[in-house]
Formats: structure tokens, sequence, C-alpha cells
């Protein structure tokens, strides 16, 4: 087990990412045994406060863990505001500072200081207003690490899905899917499934777009013009892709157990399946980066936050995932 620590950038401060991480501590400070937290310490300690807890809060000056407090690592440039955070009212003040800690924690996994990244729910809406150019936490974090090509993929014990197409129109989605970004999905779901979950000859499902899989092309050519030969390619290769299949029965208890990863066309049709089966103990990984990065399976929450009843179950997941990933000889 590495030495280096687990990043855990909050996310979204008036959201509930500081509650997950506080009320995780709470009941177990083993769950977060080798973490240290990518934010500013009064993010936590406002919190802490709200929420009546007593969290052993410290603030340190290079990433690093301690198994007796809860550190919290400031990697903001003097430049940077640390505004004032209140409870579930997010605010473009501290946008620019969210979006520094998330880079930063990056940076640090691929410079290789930091064991893997997690990342808690942002406000993407708020982001966005304040500049911030990209979709969501996967396109940003692809985008620092040199453009390196990527895939989102949700897990549970349940099930594993990953998406050909993320956060984009749904009506957008058909002229995107293409045979060589297939191909080239398939490729790295097959890689990491080997390298980072320890899975020596992957099974691999492929979707298809339409209903019924086309229907022989009578309801849509996706699956003719780009998914089976998207396929072909990929088994040519030595992966054992099946597929394209139709979506309405492939989530089903005896079709799913078959594969070990079902690949989706677009983000509902992945994430519906595993919200459904798995909501609290999902984890979102970004596959194909040259380091490990988790995420929980749930959004900011604004209206619970500083309740202090909400879910860290998908926290402490991401976590483990993050461990288990990077004992299994992942980058």
């Amino acid at each position: 087990m590495s030495t280096l620590p687990v990043l855990i950038s909050a996310g979204e401060p008036a959201g509930i990412g500081p509650d997950c991480i506080l009320l995780a501590w709470t009941a177990n400070a083993e769950n977060l045994r080798g973490c240290c937290i990518c934010a500013p310490v009064n993010w936590l300690e406002e919190r802490n406060t709200k929420l009546g807890l007593n969290v052993p809060l410290r603030a340190v000056d290079t990433p690093q863990a301690s198994e007796h407090a809860l550190n919290c690592w400031n990697p903001l440039a003097p430049n940077i505001s640390i505004a004032p955070v209140h409870c579930a009212k997010p605010s473009a003040n501290t946008a620019q500072a969210v979006v520094a800690c998330i880079e930063a924690a990056a940076i640090c996994c691929k410079h290789g200081e930091a064991a893997a990244m997690v990342t808690g729910p942002i406000e993407k809406a708020v982001l966005r207003d304040a500049g911030f150019d990209f979709p969501g936490h996967t396109e940003f974090l692809a985008h620092l690490a040199d453009d390196s090509p990527f895939v989102m993929m949700l897990a549970s014990d349940a099930l594993r899905v990953a998406l050909l197409t993320t956060h984009m129109a749904i009506g957008d989605v058909p002229a995107a899917l293409n045979i060589e970004e297939t191909v080239q999905c398939l490729h790295i779901v097959h890689n990491d499934l080997q390298t980072r979950f320890a899975i020596k000859a992957p099974r691999i499902g492929l979707c298809g777009l339409n209903p019924h899989a086309g229907e022989a092309g009578h309801f849509g050519r996706e699956e003719i013009d780009v998914l089976a030969p998207a396929a072909e390619q990929a088994r040519g290769a030595g992966i054992n892709v099946r597929g394209p299949l139709p979506a309405d029965t492939l989530f089903s208890a005896a079709m799913r157990s078959d594969f070990d990863a079902i690949v989706c066309c677009y983000h509902d049709q992945g994430l519906i399946p595993i919200k459904a089966l798995s909501f609290g103990e999902a984890v979102n990984i970004t596959l194909g980066l040259p380091f490990i990065r988790t995420s929980v399976d749930h959004g900011t929450a604004l209206d619970r936050a500083g309740g202090g009843k909400v879910s860290y179950s998908s926290l402490v997941a991401a976590i483990e995932c993050a461990r288990f990933m990077q004992r299994n000889g992942a980058h």
C-alpha cells in the first residue's frame, strides 16, 4: 500500500461534500485513513461547527495524511480569495478556489506526489457561470492530463457501466458516435479492467443505441454503421466484446452477470440502471488517465447541506475503490 496520501477535493463547499467528509470521519476515522483534504481548512471548520461535530481538523502546508487529525491542504495561490462559505448557498466567489483545488490535486497525482484523487460533487452551473469551460470533472481532468483519451465509468458490486459519450444533449448523441472512438473506448475499458481491477480476461458488453439494437436497421443504422464494425475491430485486437446488444434486456440480472463491464452509448443509458441498482454505493471512475480518479455518484444536494442527515456511503466507496485500484498496480 502506498504511503502517499489519497487527496479528496471537497467540491462545492456550500453543498454536502464537507458534510460527507466530516460525517465519514465521525462514524469511523478509519474511513479516511491515509487521506488528505485538498481544500482550505475553514471550509471544513464552518461545517464542523454547523453540524455540531468535533472532528480534529489541521491545516498542513503539503499534501500529507494523519491518523490523529483530518489534514486540510490549502493549495490556493495568494491571489485566489478564500471567500466565506454560506451553507446551501453556492457563490461565484468560491468558484475559482473550487477549480484550483481540483487542479492542484490532479497535478499532484500526475507528478506522483499522491496515490489517487477522490472528488466531491461540484455545482456545475456556478462554475460555468464563473468561466469554467468544461462540462464536468471528467473532461477537466482529461485536459489536465494533456488531453488524455478518457472513459467515464461508474462501478458498484452489482454493475460496471462505461460511456461512449458523456455530458451532451441526447439529440447530439447519434452524430457523436463513430467507429474510431468506440474502438478507443473499448481498448481503454479492457486495459483498465486488467491493470486497475485485476481482471485478467475482461468480458465487455456493448449496448445498442436504438430500441432492440436497431432491429436490423429498421429503427436506425448506428448499430450497423458504427457499433458492430467497432466491436469487430476490437475483437480483432483481442478484446472480448459482445454486441451491439439491446439495452432493454442487457441490464437484467441474467444478462449483466455475463460481463465485467457494459459500454453504453449515452449518459442516462448507463447511469439509470446503475443508480437504480446501487445509488449511494456506486463510484464514478475516470479511466484512461495517467492517475487514479474516483468520485461520489451524487450531486451537491444543497437542500440537505448542514442538516447532518446525508449519506456518506458513496464517499467511503470512492475512497475504498481508489485504494483497491492503487493496490492493483494502477499508475
